[in-house]
């Protein structure tokens, strides 16, 4: 885990979603502890672990905390988790948003697939994508993470969606192209980047993956 301690404060200048973290200490009883920091190291045990494969006992030796502490400061495992969550988005996932702000379509999909290899084969941080593996492979235990993992991907996938839908609008995409499904098939790939960095494949060739897709772009209107 030591070898990750710069990777979320890379993240920190470009980070443009403001969440709103619920772990100050109560007024007269300093916690002795610093929570973002605590939380960060959470972040990076469920990144490189996943939800059930990251233990209490790992997340608080690596938060450097009792788990009394813990559960005062983040609550439950799946509380901790969701708030981890909240983190990467906002830090090393937020290329997703800053992408929908490019001035075309075809712009959006490459800035968000280019981000997408980026994010998942940074130096220094875990391989792949905390929101893409972090409990494809669970239990029952793992189920809160599942499903919050599995609304973390809807969600993604709708605010391009909506995005592509105001490029038909535009006039940027052509009259009647299927935005949902477009915005499927890009979010099929970018999954795909995030597993197969996870597996091991390098940078270049991810980004070719990210080439050959856009060579198949709708052409402009």
């Amino acid at each position: 885990m030591r070898r990750y301690h710069l990777c979320i404060a890379r993240y920190r200048t470009t980070s443009v979603v403001s969440v709103t973290r619920q772990t100050r200490a109560p007024i007269g009883r300093p916690r002795g502890f610093d929570a973002d920091e605590a939380l960060e190291r959470a972040l990076l045990v469920f990144w490189e672990r996943g939800y059930e494969g990251a233990c209490l006992a790992e997340l608080t030796e690596a938060m450097g905390i009792t788990r009394t502490s813990m559960y005062a400061a983040f609550g439950n495992k799946e509380q901790l988790f969701r708030k981890a969550l909240d983190l990467y988005t906002e830090g090393p996932a937020s290329y997703g948003l800053r992408a929908l702000a490019e001035p075309t379509a075809e712009a959006v999909v490459r800035a968000f697939l280019d981000g997408t290899v980026e994010a998942t084969t940074r130096p220094g941080c875990p391989a792949g994508c905390l929101g893409v593996q972090g409990s494809l492979a669970a239990g029952d235990a793992g189920e809160p993470a599942r499903v919050a993992l599995a609304e973390w991907r809807r969600a993604a996938g709708k605010h391009l969606e909506m995005r592509l839908r105001r490029a038909v609008a535009e006039g940027d995409l052509a009259p009647g192209t299927d935005a949902g499904r477009l915005a499927r098939y890009v979010m099929t790939v970018s999954f795909g980047i995030a597993v197969q960095a996870a597996g091991g494949v390098g940078r270049d060739d991810l980004q070719e993956v990210v080439d050959l897709a856009l060579a198949a772009w709708p052409p402009p209107v």
